[in-house]
């Protein structure tokens, strides 16, 4: 199946103040998740433990925080987090900032 960078399809499962999330789970193990993060705002942040996640970084630039590491990430990264690590995403530009992070389907995020 053929989905767009830009529009994943599925549902919006949040929208606030922060952000817009919409998750696609059409397949059976795998989500894809796209996060539109307003300006000056962050993902609450989390872990997964026994749970890896892949992040790609589409559109505008931020702050990657994994544990205690803080690192600027923009367009075209791909970030690996591996089992377990706490994760947050930072906006700390003018301008939104989009990225798709696909993870396992049996959790809930």
């Amino acid at each position: 199946m053929k989905i767009n960078i830009f529009d994943i399809g599925g549902k919006v499962v949040k929208d606030d103040e922060r952000y817009i999330v919409k998750d696609n789970s059409t397949l059976n193990n795998l989500v894809v998740s796209s996060t539109d993060l307003k300006p000056g705002k962050s993902t609450s942040g989390h872990n997964h433990p026994g749970q890896e996640e892949v992040y790609n970084f589409v559109k505008g630039s931020g702050l990657m925080k994994i544990d205690e590491d803080v690192f600027s990430v923009k367009e075209g990264d791909v970030i690996l987090v591996e089992d377990g690590r706490f994760h947050q995403v930072i906006n700390n530009s003018d301008e939104n900032f989009y990225f798709v992070c696909v993870f396992d389907g049996s959790r809930s995020h």
